[in-house]
């Protein structure tokens, strides 16, 4: 570990670990769109497609990610690589140290939290991977619905599955940004793309399966009418870029003074996230029209509906291995973004070695994801708390501190078009200052508005701690900034 002053003698700096950065523009690309590409592409996406009119869903979606998610994706990465911080660091440049870094923690424990329940999916793609490696979906009439029954109601068998997934993630973490996240990434992604191509071409040369593909592709213009189909769109394009939650700002903060963030950060990310669904949307729709399965059939649609197809393709063994270690491959290289957020944090915050604050990061993640992993019904309500309000106010909280207390424009001179192939112009602004924000508040006002006649307890219990939460942080971090302002006073009028 390589520790550095920022400041000359005397100067009243603090320490710093001199950070790695990512070793090819290609590693980061592979790292980025995987962070990107995970439950919410190969899992959520075909079967939210499938509920919110097949083509229309798409064609909303489609507008929504380039339009929205590609300008904050932008915005959030070169925050990051302006800092060179991970949440709380990036929060003190921008606000000094007072209780507003207590904003960063915020998005921090939304961090960890959905990282504690992720696990269990995580685990829930590994026992998968297994059953696929082991031929149990290549069996005619295998039950899968059984099988997916007698693995939730498994309590011990589900922590072990979460134990197992961030015993992988610490593995990796632990050798580093570009001996564990970048290598990983590199072949990793190569072969989920393989996987899905595969799939896709086989699925199509499937009876019946053209129908999936019409389903897919020819529009249902009345569902573009509907709010509630552009809702869904614009809640797949944020959950599956993981906008505002850190990663692209933990991800920019390695990256060198001059690489590209417009075309690298912002579109190829997108393109790759677009590609990834579309293939998702291939590999899975031409399946389940052969098979005559509902395309509506929700979360079930992978784990028992496409299981259970498997055993009815020739060559079912390959098919469902390439799909299960593919839908395993996503998730691991998410997780691993999610992950990391906390541990840059934490190494730049106690100022420990990397492989301390991989441990201690994960150590915590697994305890507090054991009660998911023992109740799908806790995983549920975090789920619901966290995706309902807790990652929209973090997007918020993040544009708004671009837009306004760093300054769109300013970012958008010094940071965001510094060595970029294509030039961000000063519409990108009023998207970051206005839209974005403008947009997080009506999601989480509709989602109050649309839950709280069905659903009162879980919506006013989860709005209570989010209430408690931000004033609550933000007391804590003013005790820990002045604190530290003041032993760091002491330091330098004792020397």
């Amino acid at each position: 570990m390589t520790i550095k002053s920022q400041g000359g003698p005397g100067s009243s700096a603090e320490p710093t670990i001199a950070r790695e950065q990512w070793g090819s523009r290609f590693g980061y690309l592979m790292a980025v769109v995987g962070a990107m590409v995970g439950a919410g592409n190969i899992w959520r996406m075909p079967y939210v497609t499938g509920e919110n009119g097949g083509g229309a869903f798409l064609i909303a979606y489609f507008l929504l990610l380039y339009l929205i998610a590609v300008p904050g994706l932008m915005g959030e990465t070169s925050l990051g690589r302006y800092t060179r911080q991970g949440l709380l660091g990036t929060f003190r440049q921008l606000f000094g140290r007072n209780r507003m870094v207590g904003l960063g923690l915020v998005i921090l424990i939304f961090n960890i939290v959905l990282m504690s329940y992720y696990s269990s999916i995580v685990g829930w793609s590994l026992y998968y991977a297994f059953h696929a490696l082991i031929g149990t979906f290549s069996q005619q009439d295998f039950d899968t619905a059984a099988l997916w029954s007698a693995f939730n109601q498994n309590k011990l068998l589900n922590v072990g599955m979460h134990t197992l997934a961030m015993g992988i993630v610490s593995v990796i973490l632990l050798f580093g940004i570009k001996g564990g996240i970048e290598r990983m990434a590199k072949w990793m992604m190569p072969v989920l793309t393989i996987a899905l191509v595969a799939i896709a071409i086989r699925g199509l040369t499937l009876p019946g399966a053209v129908a999936g593909l019409e389903f897919s592709f020819s529009p249902n213009w009345e569902y573009l009418m509907r709010g509630e189909t552009w809702l869904a769109a614009l809640g797949q394009a944020l959950f599956s870029t993981g906008l505002g939650w850190g990663i692209a700002l933990t991800y920019g903060s390695y990256l060198g003074r001059n690489d590209d963030i417009p075309l690298g950060g912002g579109i190829f990310t997108a393109v790759g996230n677009t590609s990834f669904g579309l293939l998702a949307v291939f590999a899975v729709f031409p399946i389940v029209f052969a098979f005559g399965i509902s395309p509506t059939s929700g979360a079930e649609l992978a784990f028992v509906a496409l299981a259970k197809a498997f055993g009815g393709m020739s060559a079912g063994y390959l098919w469902s291995l390439l799909f299960f270690m593919g839908f395993l491959f996503a998730n691991l290289t998410t997780a691993i973004a999610i992950t990391e957020v906390g541990v840059t944090t934490y190494q730049e915050e106690r100022q420990v070695p990397r492989q301390k604050a991989v441990l201690v990061m994960c150590a915590i993640i697994w305890v507090l994801g054991i009660p998911s992993a023992l109740d799908s019904s806790i995983l549920g309500y975090l789920d619901f708390v966290v995706g309902n309000w807790g990652l929209p106010l973090a997007t918020f909280i993040i544009m708004l501190s671009i837009g306004w207390k760093f300054d769109a424009r300013r970012l958008r001179l010094v940071s965001l078009n510094r060595g970029a192939d294509m030039y961000v112009s000063w519409r990108w602004e009023p998207v970051v200052r206005y839209q974005i924000p403008l947009i997080m508040l009506g999601i989480m006002a509709y989602f109050l508005y649309s839950n709280l006649s069905t659903t009162p307890f879980k919506t006013l219990s989860g709005l209570v701690v989010l209430t408690l939460l931000i004033p609550g942080c933000m007391w804590w971090m003013r005790r820990h900034e002045s604190s530290t302002s003041i032993s760091t006073h002491w330091v330098e009028e004792r020397s």
